[in-house]
């Protein structure tokens, strides 16, 4: 038998909408059970998860609904940025993908 799996010390889940806000807030935060219920919350939902102590030690300092301070933006647009491009690769080889076929088969989230 397997021993249990320790959750994640902490994880901190951030929502950007660049139409509201001028920078991204945190949507959620927490530490053991709850930090393991927010990262599976994110895979269902096929939100890529980022691994970053040092900046989850940061940002779990704010409290929920809290905007990131100005001297972490750099660092999570370097990682939005990455997202994004992810996202747009993801998406142009599903959509290339999906016309060259005539049955569309289920796909993986990134």
């Amino acid at each position: 038998m397997e021993p249990p799996s320790r959750p994640p010390r902490r994880a901190v889940a951030l929502n950007y909408d660049p139409l509201a806000d001028p920078a991204p807030r945190v949507a959620a935060s927490g530490q053991g059970f709850l930090a393991a219920e927010i990262i599976r919350r994110a895979r269902e939902a096929g939100v890529p998860i980022h691994q970053d102590p040092d900046l989850v030690e940061l940002l779990g300092k704010l409290d929920v609904g809290d905007a990131i301070p100005p001297e972490l933006y750099l660092v999570v647009a370097e990682i939005l940025a990455y997202l994004y491009r992810l996202n747009r690769d993801v998406s142009h080889t599903r959509t290339s993908h999906m016309s060259a076929e005539t049955e569309p088969s289920g796909y993986d989230s990134p």
